[in-house]
């Protein structure tokens, strides 16, 4: 896990300018964090927050966020801090394996982050939900990489033209390896005039029934999925093409109560 912090600041240094900007994508998140928590103003805590630009949507919402990011990308999220107006926005640059955080949270949020690293380290994140963070009856949100969209771009080599006039000052290449073995995609980036100089995330994908296998005994419980504009009951769904085909990645619904005893 020592490529997780590097990787992040690298990238957020190429696309921070175009992407650390408050999008549809966060009043999205805002209103899945609604569907799910309810409206009514709740204690929040994301992790892996990157710019800031979801904790800072959420707070102007009337909620209290607490947001924990451990590259470079967080120093773009001191300007939503001053700008959050009479709203309730702390931000956190930490791991999130290690931080200390005071009280507990209603609602836990992961958008776009877990799967970085193995089974073990997703185990370990997912107890310190449960035991250090959510409280009880609380929801954690969390988004899954979605392995029927990532297998399908296995080989893929995609060429990002430098956009300067929308921020994106770079042209780039990325690669897309994926392991079925394992279930982990290899997404690998290089500056086009720097071929030898790559860098690489590690994703490890999870099926909605992989998931119920790793959360087993943690005292959380998958009560739903939403895909898109979307969310499904965890009853078979044969042939849905969202889930197949069209989203790498899906939320999942997770309620936390006592684990059963063994």
């Amino acid at each position: 896990m020592d490529w997780v912090e590097g990787f992040y600041s690298r990238t957020g240094a190429w696309w921070g300018r175009a992407e650390a900007r408050i999008g549809e994508r966060d009043h999205r998140r805002l209103a899945l964090l609604h569907e799910h928590a309810g409206v009514g103003p709740r204690r929040v805590l994301e992790l892996g927050s990157g710019y800031g630009t979801t904790a800072a949507v959420a707070a102007r919402a009337g909620h209290s966020v607490t947001a924990v990011e451990i590259s470079d990308r967080v120093d773009y999220a001191a300007a939503f801090v001053k700008d959050v107006g009479s709203g309730d926005l702390t931000v956190v640059k930490d791991d999130f394996y290690a931080v200390r955080l005071e009280g507990q949270f209603d609602v836990v949020c992961y958008w776009n982050g877990f799967g970085v690293g193995s089974d073990a380290d997703q185990r370990r994140l997912l107890g310190r939900v449960v035991t250090d963070w959510l409280r009880p009856g609380g929801v954690a949100l969390i988004d899954v990489f979605n392995p029927f969209v990532w297998a399908r771009w296995d080989g893929d080599t995609e060429h990002k033209v430098a956009d300067p006039e929308h921020g994106y000052e770079h042209e780039l290449f990325e690669q897309t390896v994926f392991d079925p073995v394992t279930c982990t995609a290899i997404d690998t980036w290089w500056e086009a005039g720097r071929p030898d100089d790559k860098i690489s995330q590690s994703l490890r994908c999870y099926t909605p029934a992989d998931l119920e296998l790793l959360i087993a005994g943690t005292g959380l419980h998958l009560t739903a999925i939403s895909v898109g504009e979307q969310t499904i009951s965890l009853a078979r769904q044969p042939g849905w093409h969202p889930l197949l085909r069209e989203h790498h990645e899906y939320l999942a619904v997770l309620r936390h109560s006592s684990p059963q005893p063994r």
